[in-house]
């Protein structure tokens, strides 16, 4: 070997080893999701997710802050002045004196009785938790159906992308066997022209389908919150098990499970506590109030304007608390009471009515689920078999073209048709898992255990 060949050899080694260190790199900074890990981001940092959260939070403060009317409420003053007046100087020189005064005092205030409004708020604030909670699963319900469907897309278009490519490599190679026989003799420029033509017709599939894959995961990647990340999916299509759903059953779970059936039911029992809140505006109120405190004062009053040694101190100071019972009944408010009461029981008719559309419409999400996830089996069911034929039939098509019993358009037909059952298979299991999920969210279940 010359030195020539042996610099080129080094560097093409070289050349070799910096693309796979940069490979490396490359599969170290791209993070790879499987489904369940995809589902757990989404839990943790979807965007809709995030608000009900927040929106949980802000619940559990109003809680905390309609808690407080019914614990008692305790202030601590203290003052501290100084005062000199100088007014009666001209009618009584003795009236001029300079004055302290200072003091501490608690104060405390406790509601004892206020015709159920206090309780009433309490209950309508743990009610409006348990409803924010609700919130919060309904919110992670729908970033899991649609991460779902997102991560399903990714692995279509993963499967498409292996059609494309396995077609393009045949076809390549089928060009390269022709160019071979056309050099050889046994095959004419017309079927090299027609197998270059045939190649070049199936690159834009391949780009279409990396295109693909690249939107999907844009999309994941939005639904995950992950902007900025590189990712990548990592699972299969394959579906182990085709369920037969009933429909009495799915519904009955919704009815249990569905969040956004039990948020409304937690509403119309919010709404119930605020009649009763509005409802005791013109009742009499009971409040206990009570303090206690310590109070001094020091005045310097003197006897002589010229000599301000001439001058008497007077010091008083001692401990003072009051307790006391306030009643007040605003027994007439101009009706105010009774018109928010009257809005107050509208609002609950409302919801009530709101709550039975709500259900029917449950109801019919149930049905198009059910009969989606039934036709989507039936499709994979009848394309399970399709694959395998068109294999067959390929190679036998391929197989008589050698033997020159066929034509070469039989070949690229039977291609084809490969092709396309490969690709409508995969796109069948794709379906299928799709319906799943949207039955699974549509019972209100999705990535949780049934109540």
């Amino acid at each position: 070997m010359t030195i020539r060949h042996r610099r080129c050899c080094m560097m093409i080694v070289a050349a070799l080893s910096s693309i796979a260190l940069h490979l490396d790199s490359y599969a170290q900074e791209v993070r790879v999701l499987s489904l369940a890990e995809a589902l757990r981001i989404a839990d943790e940092r979807n965007y809709d997710v995030l608000k009900a959260r927040e929106y949980l939070e802000w619940t559990n403060g109003k809680y905390t802050e309609e808690r407080a009317a019914a614990l008692p409420q305790i202030t601590a003053a203290g003052t501290a002045q100084r005062s000199r007046d100088k007014s009666q100087l001209a009618l009584d020189p003795s009236l001029v004196g300079r004055q302290t005064a200072y003091g501490a005092q608690i104060g405390l205030s406790q509601t004892l009785f206020s015709w159920g409004q206090v309780g009433a708020a309490i209950r309508a604030a743990r009610i409006g938790m348990q409803s924010s909670t609700e919130g919060v699963r309904l919110a992670r319900q729908a970033a899991r159906r649609d991460v779902t469907e997102a991560f399903l897309d990714v692995l279509l278009a993963k499967e498409l992308l292996n059609i494309a490519g396995e077609s393009l490599t045949q076809k390549q190679r089928r060009l390269d066997e022709v160019r071979e026989r056309c050099r050889a003799g046994v095959a004419t420029d017309y079927d090299v022209l027609a197998s270059s033509v045939s190649v070049e017709n199936e690159r834009p599939v391949v780009i279409r389908a990396e295109n693909l894959i690249r939107v999907a995961l844009d999309r994941l990647r939005f639904l995950l919150g992950l902007e900025g990340e590189d990712i990548d999916v990592v699972g299969s299509l394959e579906v182990i098990e085709i369920a037969s759903p009933d429909f009495e059953e799915s519904y009955a779970l919704a009815l249990e499970n569905r969040p956004d059936l039990r948020e409304l039911r937690h509403r119309i029992a919010m709404s119930g506590e605020y009649i009763r809140i509005v409802d005791a505006l013109d009742k009499p109120r009971i409040d206990l109030t009570g303090s206690y405190g310590w109070q001094g004062s020091r005045t310097d009053v003197w006897t002589g304007v010229a000599d301000a040694s001439d001058r008497e101190r007077i010091d008083s100071h001692g401990g003072l608390w009051t307790v006391g019972l306030n009643v007040t009944w605003p027994f007439f408010d101009g009706l105010k009471s009774r018109g928010k009461t009257a809005q107050a029981r509208s609002d609950l008719r409302t919801l009530a009515l709101e709550e039975k559309k709500q259900r029917e419409a449950v109801a019919l999400q149930i049905r198009q689920s059910v009969n989606g996830l039934k036709e989507a089996g039936e499709v994979l069911m009848a394309l399970s078999g399709t694959v395998s034929q068109a294999e067959r039939l390929r190679a036998m098509a391929q197989q008589g073209y050698d033997l020159g019993v066929k034509i070469r358009l039989e070949v690229e037909d039977a291609e084809l048709n490969l092709n396309q059952a490969r690709g409508s298979l995969s796109s069948a299991r794709r379906d299928y898992l799709v319906a799943l999920a949207n039955l699974e969210w549509a019972m209100g279940v999705l990535g949780e255990s049934p109540r």
